[in-house]
């Protein structure tokens, strides 16, 4: 969907300590095989910083360079990918109780990886739909240092980082312009983030962790006695979603100057984001991602405030955010920058 006057008004992060992976190899947490072939270089990990903590503190950024007033927002949006805290318990108005104090909503948003994808389209729907309010808060956080999750084992694909980001979604103006969002999924391949795990009980209730390499083992199996897992191509949902939001934006691939994506290792990464866009490493973010992780849904803004920060953006260049979640789902946003970064002007 296209977007007119909605704006990216801020943006902020929480980055924890990094541990490399070399350091994990000599302690025996991470195989030697499997680094060589990630090409990962560290990941950042919290240890007991709680993730709604985390996402404070990236929100508080991000408000300080909005600039927007506490009773501006109507809402806030948090997405997570992993337990927060108390059962029963509301991370959002954690998260609203420590930056905006305001009697407004604050919603939780599981949809994985997009989450912040999601929570950008939601944003811009109600900033449409309601003129009473001129903007939305949106954050994410994860931490994963638990012990029902061994990072460096959970899945070949990624290592799962901890951190936080947040944006301030305005109608006002900002540093950059969302040109349009949109996502596609496809439902027959929800099967492979479930592996044969049975649907109830929960597992983490009964004591079983976070590991996606045990389930691929499920298919592996089921496939060497001749049964098929679901066959769907996640490439095809990244390129139809990417042409399609491109078009809706009045741009194409030619124009986008760098791409922001879901924080994989190098193969995976190629296989599901690089290939179907038709683009090369030098476009994409992996000599940033390959020292952070995978963040969950924080990803792609963790790597657009780098890139911002860091003075690589130019008013008028254009970045893809482009991400997955499980089901499976692709979704992206087309950001065009209005302001380039100016240290002198943040609190």
């Amino acid at each position: 969907m296209r977007f007119d006057d909605v704006f990216l008004a801020g943006i902020g992060t929480y980055l924890p300590p990094t541990v490399s992976t070399e350091h994990a190899v000599e302690k025996s947490w991470y195989d030697p095989a499997d680094r060589d072939a990630s090409g990962m270089a560290a990941v950042m990990v919290a240890g007991e910083l709680p993730a709604p903590e985390m996402a404070a503190r990236a929100a508080r950024v991000a408000l300080a360079r909005a600039g927007h007033a506490a009773d501006d927002f109507g809402a806030l949006l948090h997405s997570d990918s992993f337990h927060q805290g108390p059962d029963g318990w509301s991370a959002p108005h954690y998260v609203l109780r420590a930056t905006l104090e305001q009697p407004i909503t604050a919603i939780e948003i599981r949809q994985g990886c997009l989450g912040m994808i999601a929570g950008l389209e939601m944003a811009a729907h109600r900033l449409i739909a309601d003129r009473g309010k001129d903007a939305v808060l949106l954050t994410a956080a994860d931490n994963f240092s638990t012990p029902l999750v061994d990072r460096w084992r959970a899945s070949r694909m990624f290592l799962l980082a901890d951190g936080a980001a947040a944006t301030v979604v305005s109608r006002r103006g900002g540093f950059a312009r969302v040109l349009a969002a949109g996502s596609v999924s496809d439902p027959s391949m929800e099967e492979l983030h479930r592996g044969g795990e049975e649907l109830f009980p929960p597992g983490v209730t009964v004591g079983r962790g976070l590991n996606f390499e045990e389930r691929s083992d499920h298919w592996r199996r089921l496939w060497a006695q001749g049964i098929a897992p679901p066959m769907g191509n996640f490439g095809d949902c990244v390129a139809e979603v990417a042409e399609r939001t491109l078009a809706e934006a009045g741009t194409s691939m030619e124009k986008i100057v760098k791409v922001c994506h879901t924080g994989f290792a190098r193969g995976a990464l190629g296989a599901m984001f690089l290939d179907p866009l038709g683009i090369d490493l030098d476009r994409s973010m992996w000599e940033f991602t390959r020292t952070v992780g995978h963040a969950g849904a924080g990803d792609l803004f963790i790597q657009l405030e780098h890139l911002w920060t860091g003075g690589a953006l130019a008013a008028g260049e254009q970045v893809l955010l482009v991400g997955s979640a499980p089901g499976m789902e692709a979704g992206c946003a087309v950001i065009e920058i209005t302001t380039p970064y100016a240290p002198d002007e943040e609190e």
